[in-house]
């Protein structure tokens, strides 16, 4: 087989008609933060804001006029979708997209507001792709892959060139987000012939890392199923061209979670205001791991930040688990004794910590489990904060790298506090339930608790930090009848914003 000359097809890519040469910026917060220049290559400034629209002109604008003048057809998840789009409307011609059913709304509203027809099918790309390639056959329509072309490949083999071209300087490394190749290839196949001593990196998730298991086997490796947070590269298997390509010139892969890449994006929006989507800062996230886990000092390195199409509804997620990608919030669930004052000696234990998240109800038992968030500044201090509370008594059990504990038990602690015959459940029929304000600093609770009676039982807690000047607390208090005045004036003295929710219908049904 003929040796494909990528230079020369890179060097003669027809992009610029759609695409801009993006701007090579320095992150001067993740520079400081790593040791290291790291220098950012801005595709999500791109006018679908992806890299994908080079690779998509490129073989299209490139296609025989009576061919493109039947159509061409397309599956992607979402960016190489848009980049056909855009190109098929420059171009004059018609396209069709199949996209799997996950893909975010914002990249398909993208992708038909360009004209495109758009078919929804599978839950994969490549459910998505055997549909595509079966209605490209039928339909006589030109099938644009998204990786695994010759001409694809060298459309996004530019962004390897723009890079040389703007950073004259030496570069250590080269780190590019991989699902099915065709942006590492196009980068690694320039970059090596001008600069082989350029280390090029390839990023993927723990959970779609087909590249990465198919160079370590020899042979392309196709998975079983792949997790599509990341659903840019959310791919079973890589392409013949691309896996050639990788295994020839890719120097190592590194694998990041799902906290890693929410991490990366916030790293990202505190340097630049964008936020990427989660494909997108995976070369971000990769760089970070990198420099972790070899001590890296002092090196330039450059990572392509390819896309910036995620849906808003998701932004609430990724800021959350960014906290725990950054190990900037530990998780725990803590033991304390089902009795009146607890959970004070508790706050008072973890001392002058900013409380990130807070749930407890109480239990019929001798004691209660609570879960609490609680804001550090690195790994370490949440060893030390552990230790610290089991020298008190405090049962304490770590949850920071536990999925489920994240993703699903944050949100279900509680539950309805059981009737009985003992004492408890006499203080539990004189709960009431209010709606704090707590100004949003450290020692609010401890005030909270230091102004309230030690023989008044606290029977729920709620509260979770959403970022804003004050936190919103939902808690369960039991008073007897003949307190409620000196429970009154407590609530005064106090001064936080409130309101009684005991009559409340969600708390009657759920927690009552």
């Amino acid at each position: 087989m003929k040796k494909i000359d990528y230079l020369t097809r890179i060097l003669n890519a027809r992009v610029y008609d759609v695409a801009i040469e993006s701007p090579l910026e320095l992150a001067p917060g993740l520079s400081r933060r790593t040791g290291n220049s790291v220098l950012l290559k801005r595709e999500d400034l791109q006018p679908v804001f992806s890299f994908k629209l080079r690779g998509a002109y490129n073989k299209m604008a490139g296609l025989p006029r009576q061919r493109l003048r039947r159509g061409v057809i397309a599956a992607s998840a979402g960016n190489h979708a848009q980049g056909v789009a855009l190109a098929a409307q420059r171009l004059g011609c018609k396209a069709v997209i199949v996209m799997p059913v996950t893909t975010p709304r914002i990249k398909v509203d993208a992708v038909a507001a360009r004209g495109a027809k758009v078919v929804l099918h599978g839950d994969s790309y490549d459910e998505a792709y055997v549909c595509a390639r079966r209605l490209g056959r039928e339909r006589r329509l030109v099938f644009v892959h998204p990786y695994d072309d010759p001409a694809v490949i060298a459309g996004q083999g530019t962004v390897g060139m723009e890079i040389l071209r703007q950073h004259t300087w030496p570069i250590d490394a080269i780190f590019v987000a991989v699902g099915g190749g065709g942006l590492i290839s196009g980068i690694a196949a320039y970059v090596k012939r001008l600069r082989p001593a350029v280390r090029i990196i390839g990023v993927e998730p723990v959970d779609a890392d087909a590249m990465a298991r198919s160079l370590k086997a020899g042979r392309r490796v196709r998975l079983d199923h792949v997790g599509i947070f990341a659903d840019g590269v959310a791919v079973k298997q890589v392409g013949k061209l691309t896996f050639e390509l990788c295994r020839e010139l890719v120097d190592e892969m590194v694998l990041v979670d799902t906290d890693e890449i929410c991490a990366a994006i916030k790293d990202v929006f505190e340097d630049t205001r964008v936020v990427l989507e989660p494909a997108g800062a995976l070369a971000i996230a990769g760089a970070k791991a990198w420099v972790e886990r070899t001590g890296a000092r002092g090196k330039t390195l450059v990572a392509v930040a390819c896309g910036a199409n995620t849906n808003f509804d998701r932004l609430r997620f990724i800021a959350e688990q960014a906290e725990l990608g950054e190990h900037r919030e530990a998780i725990l669930a803590v033991t304390i004794p089902e009795r009146p004052g607890s959970f004070r000696k508790f706050c008072a234990t973890l001392g002058a910590r900013n409380i990130t998240e807070f749930n407890y109800r109480i239990a019929d038992s001798r004691d209660a489990h609570i879960f609490v968030g609680i804001e550090i500044a690195n790994r370490d201090e949440t060893g030390r904060i552990v230790r610290n509370l089991e020298r008190h008594g405090l049962k304490t059990l770590d949850l920071s790298d536990n999925e489920m504990a994240k993703l699903h038990v944050r949100h279900m602690v509680g539950g309805r506090a059981p009737w009985s015959g003992d004492a408890r459940a006499t203080r539990r029929a004189n709960e009431l339930l209010y709606r704090f304000e707590f100004p949003e600093r450290p020692g609010a609770l401890m005030r909270f608790l230091s102004n309230m009676r030690g023989d008044w039982n606290i029977s729920l807690f709620h509260y979770r930090n959403q970022g804003a000047d004050y936190g919103r607390v939902l808690v369960g208090i039991q008073v007897p009848p003949q307190e409620m005045g000196e429970f009154r004036r407590f609530l005064a003295r106090l001064g936080y914003p409130c309101t009684q929710e005991t009559r409340n219908p969600a708390y009657r049904l759920f927690l009552g």
